[in-house]
This record gives structure tokens, sequence and C-alpha cells, in this order.
């Protein structure tokens, strides 16, 4: 990795000498979104990290934010020790970057609902909605319209409110805004858009879980990956959309936690 990496604020959960997972977050989100996940599901059994990527929560928020760069500063703050690796949306086409590069690193790979490659006029409307800037005068505010965005795929208001109490902070001028750099987000659906590393060179054990009505689709990969991995892959679809630990938890986590098992 050519760029120089810069150590990421990280969330860990479990033992120090328990099987490591790394969970890589989506653009907008922090480490914390896997906190539910580890805490009732993996923590028991296996040690998890979870860095706030570049430009995300109490990361550094100055450019560069290519996946070269996001890469670098994943492997200076958790390093390429083997493991299992998950990744929600972008975090699910940097988790696969990675397990291309250095396939020794990467002993399982579960993709949640993965933005591998997003069509060029969805990446667009995508970086030009992520221009917006969210603010609110409260924080009931802006749980207020989080909720209402998600009630159509179920996430439940305390989970929400839960998340929402890490990730949201008040600025200078009183008002709540979202802990993220909004030019990162911008960035990051461009890179969205690049071609990946083709599915044959991740062959590897892969959890495939997608939301039923996600807003982003797979279904233009779906069949490629198939073919490239054959038995490795398992597909799950479960309900709600795109953010899956959100809509879908339960579901998701269970497969998860069935995926990750040590064999009996």
């Amino acid at each position: 990795m050519r760029d120089e990496g810069r150590v990421l604020a990280l969330s860990a959960w479990g033992r120090d000498d328990a099987p490591r997972v790394v969970c890589l977050h989506g653009v907008t989100g922090h480490g914390e979104h896997f906190r539910l996940l580890a805490e009732d599901w993996l923590a028991d059994d296996h040690r998890v990290l979870a860095p706030d990527l570049l430009g995300h929560g109490r990361s550094p928020h100055e450019p560069p934010w290519s996946i070269d760069a996001h890469l670098a500063s994943i492997d200076a703050t958790v390093g390429s020790a083997p493991g299992a690796w998950i990744g929600h949306s972008f975090g699910a086409r940097l988790a696969f970057e990675l397990a291309a590069r250095v396939p020794d690193a990467v002993t399982r790979l579960v993709l949640l609902d993965p933005a591998i490659l997003l069509p060029p006029h969805v990446a667009h409307f995508a970086a030009d909605n992520a221009r917006r800037d969210r603010v609110y005068a409260s924080f009931d505010e802006a749980l207020d319209r989080r909720y209402e965005e998600s009630q159509l795929h179920g996430a439940p208001r305390e989970l929400l409110e839960t998340e929402l109490r890490r990730h949201l902070v008040t600025g200078d001028d009183g008002r709540w805004r979202y802990r993220y750099c909004q030019a990162a987000v911008v960035a990051a659906y461009g890179e969205m858009a690049s071609r990946p590393p083709a599915f044959e060179l991740v062959r590897i054990p892969t959890l495939l879980v997608l939301g039923e009505r996600s807003y982003l689709r797979y279904d233009h990969l779906l069949d490629a990956h198939r073919d490239a991995l054959g038995e490795l892959l398992t597909v799950v679809r479960v309900p709600g959309g795109h953010t899956v630990l959100w809509d879908a938890l339960e579901e998701t986590a269970a497969e998860i936690a069935r995926f990750l098992a040590p064999p009996a």
C-alpha cells in the first residue's frame, strides 16, 4: 500500500487472545455501528475490532480518501493478522479489496448489503445527495428525521437513538450534526463506482447478506459472484433495507454468528 497509513479511532470488544473479527462500516457511519453485533453475538468467542474510517467519527478527517488511503490506514490501525472481516456497504468494498490484495489476512468474509460496484448513475445521485448539510436544531429533531427515513424498513427507534447518541455532536453554533466529513463521503461514492478486483481473486468462504428492500441492488453482480465462488458463497436475504444491522439486526446477527462459529 503506497499511501502512508494514519491511525484510526478504534472500538474493540472481547478477549485480546480470541480469534479476531474486523468490522468496517459504510459511509456516514462509525465503528460503533457494530456494537450490538459484537456485544450480543460475537464477543464471547471473538476479538471484535471496528475502526472509524477516514473522514468519519473520531478518525482523521483530512484527505486523501481513496481506497488505497483507507486500506493503508486500516492496516496501520489493526494490522493484517489473519481473521474474519465484516463490511457494510462501502466497508464491504474495502474488505473485499483487502481480501484480493492480502488474501492471507482474510479467513472469512462477510459482506452486508455491499457496495462492491455502484452503477455510475447511482453513485452520482448518492454523491450529490451527500453534499447536503444534515444539521438539526436539537437531538430529538435529528432522531425524528432519521426514524422517519428508516420507518419503511423497520429499524426500531430505540436502536436508532442508541447509535445516534454516539454519532451526533453539537457545533459552535449549538446545532447538531453527524460526526463525518461530507467531502470524504462524496469521494467514497466515486470510489464505489470504480472497477473492483475480480471475484476470482477472492475465493474464500463468503457470507453475502442482502436487504430485501435495499436501494442498493446487487442483481448485476450476483451471478458473476456465484460463478466465481461456487459453494464458497452463501447468500442470505433479510427483511428491510440497506442498513441490515438496523432493519434486521436479529436475523443478520444470527447469520453472521453461525457463519463465523468454529466447526463443531
